[in-house]
C-alpha cells in the first residue's frame, strides 16, 4: 500500500511538472508565433514601423522559454555547469549590493563571513543565482519588514550528521540565508523543493526557484536542508564539498563591441542533426568571413576531420544521432588533429557525454540558446 501510495504521489508529481509547463511554455510560444505572424503581416503590408516592437516582444518571450528550461535542466540535474574553484566569502561579498537593494529599506541585511573559509568547486553563476533567489524568497516571508542573515561557515560533517543530511562524511562549506519572517509549516516544508510548488499568490512566482537550487547544489556534490518554524522564521543552507585548492579570481567581463572578423582561410567545421541550428551557425560565421563545412551527424563529422582540409575549430552538439556523440567524435578527431579546438553547443550535457563532465584543454560549452554575438566572440576568442 506505501509503496502504491509513493507511485501515485510520484505521478502527481509529474503531472503537476507537465501541467504546469506545459501553461508556461504555451503561454510563451503565443508571444513568439504571434509576434512572428504580425512582423509578416506588417511587412506584406509595407508598414514597417511596428517590426521592431514585434521582434523585441518574440526575443523576450524566447528568453524567457530559454530560462525556463534551464530551471527544469538545473532540477533534473542535466543542466552544463562550469564549475571553477571559487571563494564562497568573495562571491556574498560581490553580491552583497545587490541584495541589499533587491531586499528593500524594510529588511536589515547582515552577512556573516566565516574566516579561513575553504574554496569549493562550484559553477560561481548558478551560486549567486542561487543566492539572490534565497534573499528574494527571505524578502517576500517578510512582508512587514525584519531580519535577512546570510552566513558562510566551514563544516566538517561526522556520520550521524552527513547521515541526516544526505551526504557522505568530511568537510563541507555551508552558506545559509536566515530571515525573520513567517516561516513553513511541516507540510510546505516536504513539498518546498517540489517544481511548481509556491506558495505565493497565482502569476508571483513560478515555483521553480527551490528545485533549480536543489538540482544545482545535487549536481555540484553537495545538500540543501531547510530549519523552519512557523512565526519564527526559515534558514535555508547548502552544503557544498570542500575543494582542496585555491579559489581562482573571478573574470573580467568582456569589453562590448562588433564580433572581430575571421582571418582569411580560417574554416569551421558545424556539427549538429538540427538544420536549423546548422543554419544559423553557418550564417553567423560566413557574415563574420570564416569558411563553414556542414555535417548532420557524427560519422560525417569525423570524415571531414580525417581529411586533410583545414580547420581551425569544430563547433558540435553533445547530442548527435547514429551512435556517435560529439565528445566521441571530438575525441576521435583529435587522434589525428591533436590541437583540435573543440566548441560543444548544447541543449543539456550528460556528463558521460563529456567525460564525466571534465572537458580538456582547448574544448568549451556554450549552452543553447546562446546569442548571435556570444556565439562569434566565443568563437573568435577559441581560434
Amino acid at each position: 500500500a506505501e509503496e502504491a501510495l509513493r507511485q501515485a504521489q510520484k505521478m502527481e508529481a509529474v503531472g503537476q511538472l507537465t501541467g504546469g509547463l506545459a501553461h508556461d511554455f504555451n503561454n510563451l510560444l503565443t508571444g513568439i508565433t504571434g509576434s512572428l505572424e504580425l512582423m509578416s503581416a506588417r511587412i506584406a503590408q509595407g508598414r514597417y514601423g511596428d517590426v521592431d516592437r514585434y521582434v523585441a516582444a518574440a526575443q523576450g518571450a524566447a528568453k524567457r522559454a530559454a530560462a525556463l528550461t534551464h530551471r527544469l535542466l538545473a532540477f533534473s540535474r542535466r543542466q552544463t555547469l562550469d564549475p571553477k574553484p571559487t571563494d564562497v566569502n568573495r562571491l556574498v561579498r560581490g553580491m552583497e549590493e545587490l541584495v541589499r537593494r533587491t531586499a528593500g529599506p524594510g529588511v536589515a541585511v547582515e552577512v556573516v563571513e566565516a574566516g579561513g573559509l575553504w574554496s569549493v568547486l562550484v559553477d560561481p553563476h548558478q551560486l549567486e543565482n542561487a543566492l539572490l533567489n534565497l534573499c528574494i524568497n527571505a524578502r517576500d516571508a517578510m512582508p512587514d519588514g525584519g531580519r535577512l542573515t546570510v552566513e558562510t561557515a566551514n563544516r566538517w560533517l561526522d556520520a550521524a550528521a552527513a547521515r541526516e543530511r544526505d551526504l557522505a562524511p568530511g568537510p563541507y562549506v555551508s552558506l545559509c540565508v536566515s530571515d525573520s519572517g513567517t516561516g513553513m509549516s511541516p507540510e510546505v516544508m516536504a513539498k518546498a523543493f517540489d517544481p511548481f510548488f509556491t506558495t505565493k499568490p497565482m502569476g508571483q512566482g513560478t515555483g521553480l526557484g527551490l528545485s533549480m537550487i536543489y538540482g544545482f547544489v545535487r549536481q555540484s556534490g553537495g545538500q540543501v536542508r531547510i530549519y523552519s518554524e512557523l512565526g519564527q522564521g526559515t534558514t535555508l543552507c547548502l552544503y557544498l564539498p570542500r575543494h582542496r585548492g585555491a579559489a581562482e579570481a573571478p573574470e573580467a567581463a568582456p569589453e562590448a563591441g562588433a564580433a572581430p572578423r575571421a582571418r582569411v582561410g580560417e574554416t569551421v567545421l558545424i556539427v549538429d542533426d538540427e538544420p536549423t541550428v546548422r543554419m544559423l551557425v553557418t550564417e553567423v560565421l560566413e557574415d563574420l568571413g570564416y569558411a563553414a563545412i556542414e555535417a548532420a551527424d557524427g560519422a560525417s563529422g569525423l570524415t571531414v576531420l580525417h581529411s586533410d582540409v583545414r580547420i581551425d575549430l569544430l563547433v558540435t552538439d553533445v547530442g548527435l544521432p547514429g551512435g556517435m556523440n560529439g565528445r566521441q567524435m571530438a575525441d576521435a578527431g583529435r587522434v589525428s588533429r591533436p590541437g583540435l579546438k573543440v566548441l560543444f553547443i548544447t541543449g543539456y550535457a550528460e556528463n558521460a557525454a563529456l567525460g564525466g563532465g571534465r572537458l580538456e584543454p582547448g574544448m568549451h560549452v556554450l549552452t543553447k540558446p546562446f546569442s548571435v554575438d556570444v556565439l562569434a566572440s566565443r568563437i573568435r576568442a577559441m581560434i
